[in-house]
């Protein structure tokens, strides 16, 4: 299958990069350094309409397709990870409301979050269900017409910075993953801030344990039916994991062009390091698994904006087959630059940390694979 972007998938890509490069690479290395939540860089994204990107445009944002998506999170990626993050969590929490809200929650809360005024976020991994969402203990019990909500999630991006959570919670134990259901939860007083973890890259993006404690939620936020909230949650990451891809993907695109821009100019035995064999050959490999990489990413976002019945394994694909690419390119751009590349004087360095974590979330590698071979199997 070929694929070519449109003329304006191509000036979507010079106008975020030029905005990338201008207002964000600046801000990269001090955004690793001090692990602070870069405020300014999510006003700009808000300010550039890019928060609500995602929403529909009768929700208050641009009601942009998935791959002008990717493209957007990988070119943020390209200069910073962490800023990437901002815009990807913004979708990836938004889109249970999209999907499963009632007109109501979605006019209540969508519009705060496509201009930025507030965070959001995706609230579904536990201490002792991560992979497995069968495992779910937060529970949510109907009280009239309301569901109260008590338990722990951890690992939550824009924890304790979010007013908007897309919760997802056990209403009917007993019947395992297809007990839980979904909810919108505001800012509300009964979410506390557990644990702010410390985290080896990504470092300016607040990832925390968040505790509901008799959390009382309106019937009506309730995001579709009981019981179809782990649903709507693997609907979510076939739409989100070729985002993740993309961001990945926009990691190996600038720990390649850092390696190739050194590789110029550093000389050994007389000559560039590029020019020599060992050097050489790792950046042809290097440039191709990118290439690859992006070519499945584009492919599997083209898929979800047509609706594809495909497109779980074509996402798992792009998700996996991209950040294993960021992490191997990442490595070998450290190794291209030596000793330098080691140091943090230089960004490959922090690329190579902040790769690490696309294999990791948005269901590891070992469950893309998983999902893959069911359905190669089926």
């Amino acid at each position: 299958m070929g694929f070519i972007l449109k003329p304006e998938h191509e000036a979507l890509r010079r106008e975020i990069r030029s905005l990338a490069e201008e207002k964000i690479a600046p801000r990269a290395a001090e955004i690793d350094r001090s692990g602070e939540y870069p405020w300014d860089i999510q006003r700009l994204l808000a300010s550039q309409g890019l928060l609500g990107y995602a929403i529909p445009e009768e929700y208050g944002g641009s009601g942009a397709d998935l791959l002008s998506c990717c493209i957007v999170g990988e070119e943020l990626a390209r200069v910073c990870a962490n800023s990437s993050l901002i815009f990807v969590v913004q979708k990836l929490a938004a889109y249970p409301i999209i999907i499963a809200g009632s007109e109501e929650t979605k006019r209540k809360y969508l519009p705060e979050v496509a201009s930025g005024e507030k965070l959001a976020a995706f609230c579904l991994t536990e201490r002792d269900s991560g992979s497995d969402a069968g495992a779910t203990k937060t529970m949510a019990r109907r009280e009239g017409d309301t569901y109260v909500i008590n338990g722990q999630k951890c690992f939550i991006t824009n924890g304790g910075l979010a007013k908007v959570h897309s919760v997802f919670c056990m209403t009917d134990p007993e019947k395992g993953y297809r007990g839980i259901s979904a909810f919108c939860v505001g800012d509300d007083p009964a979410i506390s801030v557990g644990k702010i973890e410390d985290k080896m890259g990504m470092r300016g993006a607040q990832v925390a344990e968040l505790i509901f404690e008799n959390c009382v939620v309106p019937a009506e936020n309730r995001l579709g039916e009981e019981g179809t909230g782990f649903v709507t949650a693997m609907k979510t990451l076939d739409n989100s994991r070729p985002l993740v891809g993309a961001q990945a993907l926009g990691i190996a695109q600038g720990a390649l062009e850092a390696a190739v821009a050194w590789a110029r100019e550093r000389k050994a035995f007389g000559k560039p390091i590029g020019t020599l064999q060992g050097v050489g050959f790792m950046l042809a490999d290097m440039a191709t698994e990118v290439e690859a990489a992006r070519l499945l990413v584009y492919e599997a976002a083209a898929l979800a904006d047509a609706g594809a019945p495909n497109l779980s394994i074509y996402s798992a694909m792009s998700k996996m087959k991209a950040s294993d690419v960021a992490m191997s390119v990442t490595t070998d751009a450290v190794q291209v630059m030596g000793g330098y590349g080691y140091m943090r004087d230089h960004p490959v360095e922090r690329m190579m940390r902040d790769a690490k974590v696309t294999q990791i979330y948005e269901g590891t590698n070992q469950v893309q694979r998983l999902v893959i071979s069911r359905a190669l199997l089926r």
